[in-house]
């Protein structure tokens, strides 16, 4: 049952992380491919009640995704997500940023780094996020309850996807 699944979300102070631990009633093949495809990504990773819309999906190493967070009013949040490291259904490096429609990344804030790693156990996948962040105020914006609610949020509407692909 998904209410089992280990969520957890940890704030470093000191070095400026978060580091956070989810597990999935998936395997890690059909997880992989809600990461990592534009279909599937638009349908799970916004909170709620936001919506992901995917302008450019180029996922490879030195790709980018740029997208828009998309209010329930209609406003676009934009963002864009380089591609540095990607190991097929083990681990993606990011670097993430705000951005404009046109996916120019905003210099007002220093890009944060986060690596996913993905792994499975008896059936069930474990993706293990870990966000560092060069600007102090990007971090203290993210080092809270609020953001630990909307992450949570779309990860269950990623638990919602894979439980709506595995019954395929």
């Amino acid at each position: 049952m998904t209410s089992n699944l280990l969520f957890d979300f940890s704030v470093n102070k000191e070095n400026k992380t978060i580091h956070i631990k989810r597990e999935f009633d998936a395997n890690l093949e059909l997880v992989w491919q809600a990461w990592t495809t534009l279909e599937l990504l638009d349908q799970w990773c916004a909170p709620n009640p936001y919506k992901t819309e995917t302008k450019t999906l180029d996922f490879r190493e030195g790709g980018f995704w740029h997208f828009a967070l998309v209010s329930p009013e209609g406003k676009k949040h934009w963002s864009r997500y380089d591609y540095k490291k990607i190991e097929p259904q083990k681990s993606i490096t990011e670097l993430r940023a705000f951005s404009d429609e046109n996916g120019m990344v905003s210099p007002d804030f220093p890009r944060t780094e986060c690596t996913l790693i993905f792994s499975e156990t008896d059936g069930k996948t474990r993706v293990t996020m870990t966000e560092k962040y060069e600007s102090p105020e990007m971090f203290e914006k993210m080092a809270t309850i609020s953001h630990k609610k909307g992450f949570s949020s779309h990860l269950k509407n990623l638990d919602e996807l894979l439980l709506t692909l595995k019954n395929k």
